[in-house]
């Protein structure tokens, strides 16, 4: 026989969480199951932001796309990636909360095969966990870590995963970056807990977005200031004004003013050959040895260091400085680095450090 209809059920819900919009209320009917998914009959959408170095990004679009093609295929989340000339990039991951997963753990899969295939050319014996950022508004982080950090102990503790809130805000944003290292199951697990402590704290007034500015932005010199080309706009550089003056301070040559622009690679290039111009003609390099301390995030250490070490001993190499790196403290959001040596190699290792 024929069934009745079924009565209609609630109207769909969409919410969006790690995003710039306000979150509705209407979470009574939610079910979190022991598993972390969103379930309870309504159609909950969710939205993950991911902050991605460009390597990273390469590997998980693949050769041709087709690497993030079988993942938007098999997963069926709408996978974003923003424009390639940064050194960050933000991939955007919107959908169904199955299919949000799905995607998501798609990606934690291709980094842990990343870091499997380094392994294997690499003498190292310990395997480094995955590790990935993910970008959400700074309001809503006073209710991820807690009363006295009781709720993000509490992740930590129930995931074993790693958590790190950065304390300070992106680049002309109001978002801050979470930093999750671990096993994939254990960063799948802990991400679908901090969408869970999202989806019950919705974000409080405007949130302006993380947009990772492109690299190579041109440089120009005017009055003996250096100044970042952006659009219409010169942003000042104090760093390369320094820089830029210790070069035409020690260069054994004249150099003639010049209102010709620079990329960033090149005007490097021209202040490395200043100092070994510098080296060359006799000058001691030595003198006045002196050490400069900086603070570096603990989620962008990483991309100084370099995997095996690479990049940090390339900066000691081109600048001529020693750089130490201070162990992690327990509870803070920095690690700090101390930069010995004369005050060209200082400056340089400097402009390198903020250049990566």
């Amino acid at each position: 026989s024929k069934l009745p209809p079924e009565p209609p059920g609630p109207p769909p819900l969409t919410l969006r969480t790690l995003g710039p919009s306000p979150l509705p209320q209407q979470l009574d009917s939610l079910i979190i199951m022991d598993s972390g998914v969103i379930e309870g009959g309504l159609n909950v959408t969710l939205t993950i932001r991911l902050l991605m170095h460009g390597k990273e990004v390469g590997s998980i679009i693949g050769k041709k796309g087709e690497s993030v093609k079988k993942m938007r295929e098999e997963s069926g989340a709408r996978i974003n990636i923003s424009e390639g000339n940064c050194p960050e990039r933000i991939i955007t991951l919107a959908g169904p909360t199955t299919a949000i997963f799905k995607a998501f753990s798609m990606i934690i899969e291709k980094l842990e095969e990343d870091i499997s295939s380094s392994m294997s050319n690499s003498t190292a014996t310990s395997k480094p966990p995955v590790t990935l950022r993910i970008v959400v508004p700074a309001s809503q982080c006073g209710s991820l870590i807690g009363k006295g950090g009781c709720k993000i102990k509490e992740i930590r503790e129930s995931t074993g995963a790693q958590v790190q809130v950065a304390g300070d805000m992106l680049p002309n944003s109001t978002e801050r970056a979470i930093t999750i290292a671990g096993t994939p199951l254990s960063i799948i697990e802990c991400v679908k807990q901090i969408c869970v402590v999202m989806l019950e704290s919705p974000p409080k007034g405007v949130t302006i977005p993380y947009r990772p500015k492109p690299s190579g932005s041109p440089v120009i010199f005017a009055g003996g200031q250096a100044y970042a080309v952006q659009g219409q706009h010169a942003i000042p550089q104090p760093d390369l004004t320094k820089l830029h003056q210790l070069a035409m301070q020690q260069s054994p040559f004249p150099l003639a003013p010049s209102s010709q622009g620079f990329t960033g690679k090149s005007l490097l290039s021209d202040f490395i050959s200043i100092l070994f111009l510098c080296s060359a003609a006799g000058m001691d390099a030595t003198a006045q040895t002196g050490s400069h301390e900086l603070t570096i995030p603990n989620d962008l250490i990483g991309c100084i260091i370099g995997r095996q070490g690479a990049k940090i001993n390339e900066i000691r190499q081109m600048s001529g400085a020693q750089i130490k790196i201070a162990n992690p403290v327990e509870g803070s959001t920095d690690r700090q680095v101390t930069i010995t040596g004369s005050p060209a190699s200082i400056s340089l290792a400097e402009y390198l450090i903020n250049a990566r």
